[in-house]
């Protein structure tokens, strides 16, 4: 537990690692959980594992360069996500807990899977001898914002969307701010039930921003905070993000904002989890009321998310006028390059979200300079294969 957080984003950690921490830990607390992931359980940084539990491995041939293998291992590897998650949910369906890890990019494969073990669980809750089910449990790592060497056909946030758009109001989309907000994510999934949670994080360090107080009341409360060290009260515009570096990059737009507009009152807003048609989880949705407290009745909002800007997009249409908002996402520009220009292609970046700013105030200049700016790094990455922005 991390009671307090004394520099706000000045100390960086790995989400994936805190994750594989845990995962271990729970194999220690749970004789029956199992973990099922194609073979990245160590490429996605989750190998504290094999510092307690075996993989899964049967009488084959094994080098000396294996890592720890035994036929009732629990760690189970298989480069095939559709074999893995129908063996996890039929473990679900006995009563136990598991997980399953993979590349964000290769959980769209199993998009049916999904969908008809949802619709299992919908009409299972229909039926009174049936006991609650642990919830489907995804973890969704080495996303498409940080496929420096993989590339394009490694960047696919769509299961997002496919998930937050289902009627049934199974599906919480969880959106950890740092290694802190990962370890109560971590716990709420554990303890939901009949549900399916995707926990979306990056495997690079990211920088920490919340301590675990702040995080859990982020769930209490709608799924969404002010953070405060941020924000001003009163504000002229609230900027707001789903997502560990889309947070970064728009708290790094509220410096770059506050320097070159001296008095601009700013609010930034984290969410941590989405559902259908709202902010919050499945079970505890943000309300319109609650909705105002956070972004104001009218203050013009940005928002800088994860996934496909339309998906949060249309969440927004469900709290306040579609005018209002805009929202900056993954537009479908990808390829082997920089971490920064990632985030230029896409519109992503903090000089992006800056430039919104720029444009309501009529600041022209201001705007030509931010995208001046970003072209600048364009020229960098492509000449030297580096960014000029950190």
């Amino acid at each position: 537990m991390i009671e307090h957080v004394e520099n706000p984003g000045v100390e960086n950690f790995s989400p994936a690692e805190k994750v594989g921490e845990l995962l271990a830990d729970q194999f220690k607390k749970n004789p029956f959980f199992y973990f099922f992931s194609p073979d990245e359980t160590t490429s996605n940084r989750f190998e504290k594992v094999f510092d307690v539990e075996k993989r899964a491995w049967g009488d084959l041939a094994k080098e000396a360069w294996d890592l720890p293998e035994s036929p009732d291992g629990r760690i189970v590897e298989m480069l095939s996500e559709n074999v893995l998650f129908s063996t996890m949910t039929g473990h679900l369906m006995n009563g136990e807990q598991a997980m399953m890890g993979s590349y964000e990019a290769f959980y769209p494969i199993i998009t049916s899977q999904i969908l008809q073990h949802l619709k299992f669980i919908k009409q299972a809750r229909e039926v009174e001898w049936r006991e609650p089910m642990p919830a489907v449990n995804l973890l969704s790592t080495s996303t498409c914002w940080r496929q420096d060497h993989n590339g394009y056909t490694h960047q696919s946030p769509a299961l997002l969307s496919t998930l937050l758009t289902l009627p049934t109001n199974l599906c919480n989309c969880l959106f950890p701010v740092d290694d802190v907000a990962c370890e109560v994510a971590f716990d709420k999934m554990l303890e939901s039930r009949d549900c399916l949670n995707l926990m979306t994080f990056n495997k690079t360090d990211v920088p920490r921003y919340i301590d675990t107080n702040h995080a859990k009341y982020q769930y209490e409360n709608g799924g969404a905070s002010i953070f405060q060290f941020a924000s001003d009260d009163k504000p002229d515009f609230v900027l707001t993000a789903a997502g560990d570096i889309q947070t970064t990059e728009a708290l790094e737009a509220m410096k770059i904002l506050r320097r070159d507009l001296p008095g601009i009152r700013l609010r930034f807003v984290g969410i941590t989890a989405l559902s259908y048609r709202a902010i919050g989880t499945c079970k505890n949705k943000l309300s319109k009321s609650q909705f105002e407290e956070l972004f104001t009745a009218d203050k013009p909002i940005i928002a800088n998310f994860h996934g496909y800007p339309e998906t949060l997009a249309a969440i927004f249409e469900n709290y306040t006028a579609r005018g209002r908002v805009k929202v900056h996402g993954f537009i479908e520009e990808g390829s082997t390059t920089t971490p920064f220009e990632m985030l230029r292609k896409n519109g992503c970046s903090r000089y992006d979200i800056a430039a919104d700013v720029a444009k309501v105030l009529g600041r022209t200049k201001l705007v030509a300079k931010y995208y001046d700016l970003l072209n600048e790094n364009h020229n960098t990455a492509v000449k030297f294969g580096e960014d000029l922005i950190k």
